[in-house]
């Protein structure tokens, strides 16, 4: 069976590697759009198919995305079925605790920290340390990935490597964690750093850990124990881990629609904005924004490097590396709202009460909904949507991934 840099009649391939940016459950749209990708390039569904993504890296619920596609390097399409079996039967309570009590429980603890911390200090050692609280993600991790066939995909050299990315509270460094089937330098950037090491699912969930949304998780870095929140945030270059990774091509799935951040095209509302607003274009910030600056800092990379003569670009430690970027088509928040209604009771009474509403004539909120609606009709809609967008580039997918020598 050829591997991820072989092609049937044994051309080399250049190494690709494949970018799976955050979102929450937004990330369901990066499971559409790969089963769109895995049957563009295998339509037949061959047994001996070959996984086309020599480097994977994720960030974020990205990350989750990023493991599961590791784990089964050896066999995509059953991957992909399995990856998007999981998504369309997601529930919240899945996610996080939902339930009344639960929640009752965590805002009676913030309340009496703020209330009473002044009075009584040895309140502020029992506050929660987030809003929500996301063991059950923890648990269906577990119960979900299989990290010693991610091991066994290394050594077989179905994957070169995995990469997860995530932010040290403790030290402000954006850290790369990577394992790889071949000895790879670490790299240090000014406030990045990578560490080698095998990826479990502490590092999934502080990869995913939403900033004051979700707790951060304790990780070993070099010795010593480091706080580790969401690796969106200052995620300064994030196509870097795949082609420090050896990528020469990468394929980004992005979960941001393209007029998602432009207001001025939409009617502004004079009215102070509710917390729901404000942390819908927070979150954006953090999700959105880096992935498409890289994207548009390698394009212009690019334009530079081919003005050069060809003995100069060898001289250069730069070279050029061809991007192939897919988001979303339609606004996710404006589909986070229609499915407002499948979430738990109580969850959905907490978010109202922040200014999450899917009233017709006074609609707001539904950035922040749509990354923590981890609901199944919501996540089908996003699968849908996602293969449906691939599948419109059928031609540019196959010219992207064309065998070309190494």
């Amino acid at each position: 069976m050829p591997t991820h840099r072989e092609a049937a009649d044994g051309v080399g391939r250049a190494p690709v590697g494949l970018i799976l940016a955050g979102g929450g459950a937004r990330a369901a749209y990066q499971v559409g759009v790969l089963s769109g990708i895995m049957d563009i390039l295998d339509p037949a569904r061959s047994p001996g198919f070959a996984n086309p993504f020599a480097i994977i890296a994720g960030t974020s619920a990205g990350a989750i995305n990023a493991a599961a596609m590791g784990c089964f390097a050896d066999d995509p399409h059953s991957g992909m079925d399995r990856l998007r079996n999981l998504w369309s039967n997601l529930h919240t309570s899945m996610v996080y605790r939902a339930d009344a009590g639960g929640l009752l429980h965590t805002g009676i603890l913030w309340l009496a920290a703020l209330a009473l911390g002044w009075l009584a200090p040895g309140l502020r050692d029992r506050q929660p340390h987030s809003l929500l609280d996301n063991r059950p993600l923890g648990d269906l991790l577990a119960a979900t990935l299989d990290f010693e066939r991610l091991r066994d995909n290394l050594a077989k050299k179905n994957l070169d490597a995995l990469a997860i990315t995530a932010t040290a509270y403790t030290t402000g460094e954006h850290l790369t964690f990577y394992q790889a089937q071949q000895t790879i330098k670490p790299w240090q950037r000014s406030l990045r750093q990578a560490v080698p090491c095998a990826i479990g699912v502490d590092h999934l969930l502080a990869s995913s850990s939403i900033p004051f949304v979700f707790p951060a998780q304790p990780i070993l870095v070099r010795g010593q124990t480091a706080w580790c929140g969401d690796g969106s945030m200052r995620q300064l270059a994030p196509m870097s881990p795949a082609i420090h990774l050896g990528a020469k091509k990468i394929f980004v799935i992005g979960t941001g629609y393209k007029d998602d951040t432009h207001p001025e095209q939409r009617k502004i509302d004079t009215k102070y904005p509710t917390l729901a607003q404000i942390g819908g274009h927070a979150l954006s910030n953090i999700f959105l924004d880096s992935i498409s600056m890289d994207v548009e800092r390698m394009e212009r990379i690019n334009d530079l490097l081919a003005q050069l003569p060809v003995n100069a670009l060898q001289s250069q430690s730069l070279r050029p590396v061809s991007t192939f970027a897919i988001t979303p088509s339609r606004s996710l928040d404006e589909m986070a709202l229609k499915h407002l209604g499948q979430m738990p009771r109580a969850a959905r009474a907490l978010f109202r009460v922040v200014g999450v509403s899917s009233n017709s004539k006074h609609a707001s909120g539904g950035a922040l909904i749509s990354y923590l609606l981890f609901e199944a009709a919501y996540t089908q809609e996003l699968i849908q949507l996602g293969r449906a967008d691939s599948m419109s580039r059928v031609d540019e997918v196959k010219a992207f991934f064309k065998e070309t020598p190494e």
